[in-house]
C-alpha cells in the first residue's frame, strides 16, 4: 500500500492545474485577437459565474442541505439530488447571464460575437475557479501526506467526516497519475457548453420575440447537470461519464449553432462559426 503521494501524480497535478488556469487567458486572447470581442464581456462573465454560481448559489445551497430539513431527503436520494442540483445550477447561471445581458452589456448587444467573449469568461471563470483551485489544494494535501503532517488535517475531523477525509488521502495515494488530465476533458466539454449557453441567453436579451429561450436555457442545463449527476452515481467509468457529457454538449451546441445562424446580424455569421 503506498504511503505517499508520487512525484509523477504531484507533477501532473501541477500540468492540469497550469492548463486549467491557462484556459481563460487562451480564450480571451483568441477571442480578442481572432475575433476582435469586446474585453468588457468576457470580465462579466467572470464576474457572474463568481457572483450567481460560486456566492449566491453556493449559499442556497448551504441553506437548503445543511440547515433545513428538506436537506437530508434531498442528499440521500440521487434522483432528488440531482433535480435539485440541476435545477439550481441551470436557474442561477442562466439567470444570472440573462441581468448581465439586460444591464451592464445592454450596449454592446448590436455586436453577436460578445456573447462568446461572454461566454469565454463565464466557462474559462469556472475552469480555473473549480479544476485549477482543486489541483491546487491536491498539491498542499499530497505535501502534507508526504511529510507526515495530515494529523492537522484530521485533528478538527467529526465522526461523519473523518472517514471522507482519509478516503480522499488514500485517493490520492493511489490514483494514477494520468488520471488528473481526465479532467481537463470535462472542463473542455463544459467550456462548450457554457459558450453555447450563453448564446441562447444572449438572444433571448436581444430579442423581446426570442425571450423563450432564456427558460430554454435553464432548461437545457437542468438536464445536462441532473442526467451527469445521475449517470456519476450508477457508473465509475470515466469512459461512459464524459461519452454521455460529450452527446450532451454537442446536442446543446448544434442547437445554439442553429440559433446563432438565424439570429446573428449577418456580417458576423460567417466571420464567427465558433458555437
Amino acid at each position: 500500500m503506498n504511503e505517499t503521494v508520487s512525484s509523477a501524480s504531484m507533477f501532473c497535478m501541477a500540468i492540469a492545474g497550469l492548463i486549467a488556469f491557462c484556459i481563460p487567458v487562451a480564450l480571451f486572447f483568441w477571442f480578442r485577437k481572432k475575433k476582435h470581442a469586446d474585453i468588457l464581456p468576457f470580465f462579466i462573465g467572470m464576474a457572474v459565474m463568481f457572483v450567481f454560481a460560486l456566492v449566491v448559489e453556493s449559499l442556497v445551497h448551504q441553506l437548503v442541505l445543511n440547515v433545513l430539513p428538506v436537506g437530508k431527503t434531498i442528499m440521500g436520494n440521487i434522483w432528488l439530488y440531482a433535480l435539485y442540483g440541476g435545477l439550481m445550477a441551470g436557474l442561477f447561471e442562466e439567470t444570472g447571464r440573462f441581468v448581465a445581458f439586460k444591464t451592464i452589456l445592454k450596449k454592446y448587444r448590436d455586436r453577436d460575437i460578445d456573447a462568446l467573449m461572454y461566454g469565454a469568461g463565464h466557462g474559462g471563470f469556472e475552469a480555473a475557479a473549480i479544476f485549477g483551485s482543486t489541483m491546487i489544494s491536491n498539491i498542499v494535501i499530497a505535501f502534507m501526506i508526504n511529510n507526515g503532517m495530515t494529523s492537522t488535517l484530521t485533528a478538527t475531523a467529526t465522526t461523519e467526516t473523518l472517514p471522507q477525509i482519509e478516503a480522499m488521502f488514500e485517493a490520492l495515494k493511489t490514483a494514477a497519475p494520468y488520471t488528473y488530465f481526465i479532467g481537463l476533458i470535462e472542463r473542455f466539454l463544459a467550456g462548450v457548453l457554457q459558450l453555447a449557453l450563453s448564446v441562447l441567453v444572449w438572444f433571448a436579451a436581444k430579442d423581446g420575440k426570442k425571450w423563450f429561450l432564456y427558460p430554454f436555457a435553464i432548461l437545457l442545463h437542468f438536464l445536462v447537470d441532473g442526467c451527469l449527476a445521475v449517470v456519476a452515481h450508477y457508473f465509475t467509468s470515466y469512459w461512459i461519464i464524459y461519452g454521455i457529457l460529450l452527446a450532451e454538449t454537442a446536442a446543446v451546441a448544434m442547437i445554439a449553432y442553429a440559433v446563432w445562424k438565424r439570429n446573428a446580424r449577418k456580417e458576423q455569421v460567417n466571420a464567427d462559426q465558433t458555437v
